[in-house]
């Protein structure tokens, strides 16, 4: 058995060890069809019938109707920023959006860029320690829909509910804890996610969108820009990410095999307790800069007293076997991006490190 290390990196990130067992075993002859996967035609039989049982898993394990179109499309998340304006925002109309962090941010700056932007809320002025409680969320009742990213990577807050917004669609950017936990997914007109943290590899983003909200959709636009024609075709106009789509559908059949989205949750709350409680049970030497009421399930965001124990913590946790904890450039510190492949038993060792650290330092 090849050594497995702790991976805490936040995307990529980190793989199921059982779904990496069956891609390996799968990997050279597929099902007995003599070719891989990845050489397959997204024509073929065995890649159609991925493709749809990927559909049924997400529709399942999200509790999702037919109403609603499930889209693997390529050019990650970062590409719905702006194909969502371009698809949903008429003549004339404004769009809402919450601003909570790096990319909560982008995607407002896309849309402007083809629409006009109401801002909903903003917590850039707090250096977005914190996501809104749902009194502050303000935008007008004519809104195209209220855009809002469930959980922000960078700075390590998340949405512990969504507004109730009537009749104005609701949106959300759910990249980074897309299937970590229930959620009233039934709320949302659209909503999506780059594969790359919690459902598989790179290169492939979930798109959801409820049949009404695509019914409104702008006409004329380039064809591949329009939702329409990926959800007329079930994502195969053209070529899709083949790879990636049969990876997600493994990862949510793992899923599923956990229990589904409760089962997980059980597995995820335990885990951010555990970490949690680590970091506020030594207030002097580790910090969480994110109000209690928003702290991300997914990404653990922690300072040290200075730029150098934070750098020694990083180094010696890589000798233990823990990657990936470097906080992001445009923030620096320590995150642990805790996804859904990530252990209980992975925090552990992860805790126990921090209190003989805290120790020796």
């Amino acid at each position: 058995m090849v050594k497995r290390n702790v991976n805490f990196n936040p995307g990529p990130a980190a793989l199921p060890l059982d779904v990496l067992k069956i891609v390996q075993e799968e990997l050279l002859d597929y099902r007995g069809t003599g070719i891989s996967i990845i050489e397959s035609s997204h024509r073929s039989k065995e890649f159609e019938a991925v493709n749809n049982q990927t559909i049924a898993l997400a529709r399942e394990l999200f509790g999702l109707g037919d109403n609603y179109h499930v889209l693997f499309l390529g050019g990650g998340a970062s590409t719905q920023f702006d194909l969502i304006p371009l698809n949903f925002i008429g003549a004339g109309q404004t769009a809402a959006y919450v601003d909570t962090g790096d990319f909560a941010a982008r995607a407002l700056k896309e849309c402007q860029i083809v629409a006009k932007v109401h801002i909903a809320f903003s917590s850039r002025e707090e250096k977005y320690r914190r996501v809104p409680k749902m009194d502050e969320i303000k935008y007008p009742e004519d809104s195209a829909y209220l855009h809002v990213c469930s959980n922000n990577t960078i700075e390590g807050t998340q949405f512990q509910e969504f507004p109730d917004t009537g009749k104005v669609p609701l949106v959300a950017d759910m990249s980074s804890d897309i299937a970590s936990r229930r959620r009233d997914f039934g709320k949302f007109s659209l909503f999506y996610a780059g594969a790359q943290k919690n459902l598989g590899p790179a290169g492939v983003t979930l798109v959801v969108i409820r049949d009404d909200f695509l019914a409104i959709a702008n006409k004329g636009l380039p064809t591949l820009l329009s939702y329409k024609t990926h959800a007329d075709n079930k994502s195969l106009y053209n070529t899709p990410p083949v790879f990636g789509i049969y990876i997600m559908k493994l990862v949510l059949e793992w899923i599923k095999n956990q229990g589904g989205l409760e089962g997980v949750e059980k597995i995820n709350e335990a885990k951010k307790n555990l970490l949690y409680s680590a970091i506020d049970a030594a207030p002097d030497f580790y910090r969480n800069p994110v109000d209690k009421d928003s702290r991300s399930w997914m990404n653990v965001t922690m300072r040290l007293p200075t730029e150098e124990l934070e750098n020694k913590f990083i180094a010696d946790a890589q000798k233990e076997g823990l990657l990936g904890l470097k906080g992001h450039r445009s923030v620096g510190g320590i995150r642990f991006s805790i996804y859904n492949a990530v252990s209980l038993e992975d925090i552990r060792k992860t805790v126990d490190f921090m209190e003989r650290f805290h120790k020796s330092a």
